[in-house]
């Protein structure tokens, strides 16, 4: 086989050559650096780390040895620029962190090592996971895998265009409100939100500690349920983790597929609603029946999304002072300018209008009428979706409003770009799970998402009914 096809190769398939010693760890993970340097004008990979040639050896050894191998022996894995690994860089795309090296790695890292796994390079982002485009970083704007003018999608967008591309395998991002999702969707590859819990987050830079999970991007969703498989337990240092088990439910032969009577008007009124139309049709043909069901209060996700997660960013970040953690600005003379200049040239536009908006709600005059109230929204959907879900399997919506924008074009627009996280936000204020598989192109021939949410821990019944669509997967 020509080397030049491993960037179409599975994660499964990858592994396997180079346990049978078809192939060696080195000259894969050599290929794909090689790429990487080919592909750099897209903006998704920040560094390729200078031990892979290494560690890929010391895997190629271990092997020829006849000694025992992980899972991912010896497969290249990209992780965000948010994921700790001990001994390199992790910037969150800000200036505040450019020069930070982690001084321990991240449970998600660990899991994979223990597998063998070459922890590969890290991807761009949005600076703090804060964005729907991947232009909020210190690293330039990441580009759309199928078009350079357009985005690619955020928080995780280096992430998934580096699986588009072929750059990596796979690629490890983090979904909060769509961050995993909704690049995804714009790239044409695989995405999943677990179930809250699902994966640690433990060595991870996430501003939302009540919604945001990592997980896998990847080209087919084989390869999505198994390193999932891999990340998915608890964890010691995340007492939110649970006890998953994803792989043991049970799944059927015939699925009940519910569409939102909410979401409907919404859905028909998007340009691409005849391709969603048409995926309806095609599991209509394949045996799948169809149920409307009712999330009375979906529609107000998005606007309890935006008060929640602000409000936990601008918690979580009130440490970085300038004191003790991250930088500090050089013009500072006093303490008070310590804090404020440390801040204002430490943290981007974006990061600094979440932490204004969540230190609003959060106010004496406003926590009660705002915070408080949606905290109780939340509760209500988690009801909502459960009794949803007693009609029907999964609950089909699109995964974004359309194809991926023009870079800059809502940049300005803060409203706008938040309205592109309409069908994503709502899994991840309840906790559901939620997988965006690519099934169409739209009117500008770029990669359009299915998105499948389903009840907690129902990711093995939502990977089972999406492979109807394993078909619609794009690569470049």
């Amino acid at each position: 086989m020509m080397k030049a096809e491993f960037d179409k190769m599975t994660v499964r398939e990858l592994a396997k050559g180079i346990k049978s010693q078809k192939y060696k760890s080195e000259e894969i993970v050599r290929f794909f650096a090689e790429k990487c340097e080919k592909f750099a004008k897209f903006n998704a990979i920040i560094e390729v780390f200078d031990d892979v040639f290494e560690k890929a050896r010391s895997i190629d050894e271990k092997i020829a040895r006849g000694e025992k191998v992980g899972k991912l022996a010896g497969v290249p894995v990209a992780i965000k620029d948010n994921i700790l690994c001990k001994g390199k860089k992790m910037s969150c795309a800000s200036k505040f962190m450019k020069d930070f090296v982690a001084p321990f790695s991240s449970t998600i890292v660990n899991k994979l090592e223990s597998e063998d796994a070459i922890i590969f390079a890290r991807t761009n982002m949005d600076e703090f996971a804060m964005g729907g485009s991947t232009e909020n970083t210190i690293y330039g704007p990441c580009k759309n895998a199928f078009d350079e003018s357009r985005v690619a999608g955020g928080s995780s967008g280096g992430s998934a265009v580096a699986v588009a591309l072929g750059l990596c395998p796979v690629a490890i991002g983090t979904d909060t409100g769509g961050s995993i999702r909704q690049p995804s969707s714009f790239n044409g590859v695989v995405g999943i939100k677990p179930t809250y819990g699902t994966v640690s987050r433990y060595g991870i830079v996430a501003f939302a500690s009540s919604t945001d999970q990592a997980s896998p991007i990847t080209r087919t969703i084989a390869d999505s349920e198994f390193v999932l498989s891999i990340l998915a337990g608890k964890d010691e240092h995340d007492m939110t983790t649970i006890d998953s088990d994803f792989e043991k439910a049970s799944t059927k032969k015939k699925y009940i597929i519910g569409l939102c009577k909410e979401l409907a008007e919404k859905i028909k009124s998007l340009p691409e609603y005849p391709h969603f139309k048409a995926a309806v049709e095609k599991m209509k043909q394949e045996s799948f029946d169809f149920v409307e069901v009712s999330v009375p209060h979906i529609l107000n996700s998005l606007a309890c999304y935006y008060i929640l997660t602000p409000a936990e960013a601008a918690s979580n970040l009130a440490r970085f002072d300038g004191v003790k953690y991250t930088s500090r600005s050089a013009s500072a003379r006093t303490l008070e300018e310590v804090f404020v200049k440390s801040r204002s040239e430490g943290f981007g536009k974006e990061v600094q209008r979440r932490i204004m908006l969540g230190n609003f709600v959060l106010s004496s005059g406003y926590f009660d009428a705002y915070y408080k109230k949606a905290k109780a929204l939340q509760q209500l959907l988690k009801k909502e979706f459960a009794a949803a879900f007693e009609k029907c399997d999964c609950i089909l919506t699109p995964t974004t409003p359309g194809e991926a924008f023009e870079i800059g074009g809502k940049i300005k627009d803060p409203l706008s770009m938040y309205l592109e996280d309409l069908f994503t936000v709502p899994a991840s204020i309840s906790g559901i799970p939620a997988l965006s598989v690519p099934y169409a192109k739209g009117e500008h021939g770029l990669p359009l998402g299915l998105q499948f949410m389903g009840s907690a821990g129902s990711e093995k019944v939502l990977y089972d009914i999406a492979k109807k669509f394993e078909g619609g997967c794009y690569g470049i």
